[in-house]
């Protein structure tokens, strides 16, 4: 198995612990979505017992990654990784847990992803959620239809030309996806190098 590395996961990893101190369930699974490299989960998973952490990604080479890492963490709470397209109808994946889903973190995929994925990420989650659940979104968001910095404009045309369906997505129609599907913006948290933590509650 081959670990994969993003510089981009421990620049922003102890600032998006704080938040999620501050905002997950006390106790519970804590599913996170598109986990990417697996160095968050790792991460996470350590620094927030009791609660589990259960990675997931689409990537079989991500999925090998995150096996990688866990394999040499001490983290006795840090889940197997299981295969998640957020698109699928039913995620079928809350099965066989030691603990029910209280939260889903999602880190960095919207703008990386179709605007489906975001739809169905609320689906999902208003599916696997019992209420007074908790979803937590980062990465970078536009806010009334403004970018918040030069800097997301510039990478937000740098996405659309990889892929005319990526994009730093508006925060408004985010929330709006949200709450079609049953959830309540909390908190919006600005964060370093132009991002955002987004809080929504299951109501």
């Amino acid at each position: 198995m081959t670990k994969r590395s993003a510089p981009a996961t421990e620049r922003n990893r102890e600032a998006i612990l704080s938040i999620l101190q501050n905002y997950l369930p006390n106790q519970g699974t804590v599913l996170e979505i598109a986990s990417g490299t697996g160095q968050h989960a790792v991460f996470f998973a350590q620094q927030l017992t009791p609660r589990f952490w259960l990675p997931t990604d689409l990537d079989p080479t991500n999925m090998a990654s995150i096996a990688a890492w866990r394999e040499e963490a001490d983290a006795a709470n840090l889940l197997l990784p299981r295969q998640l397209d957020v698109r699928d109808s039913s995620w079928l994946i809350d099965c066989d847990l030691p603990a029910p889903i209280s939260a889903i973190v999602n880190i960095n995929m919207l703008h990386i992803s179709p605007w489906s994925c975001c739809e169905a990420l609320f689906a999902g989650a208003a599916e696997v959620l019992n209420q007074s659940g908790v979803v937590i979104l980062y990465g970078p968001f536009k806010r009334d239809g403004l970018h918040t910095a030069p800097s997301n404009a510039a990478f937000d045309e740098q996405l659309r030309s990889q892929d005319s369906a990526w994009g730093v997505r508006d925060l408004k129609a985010v929330v709006d996806i949200a709450v079609e599907q049953g959830f309540a913006c909390q908190n919006v948290i600005e964060m370093p190098a132009n991002n955002l933590s987004v809080v929504f509650d299951k109501i």
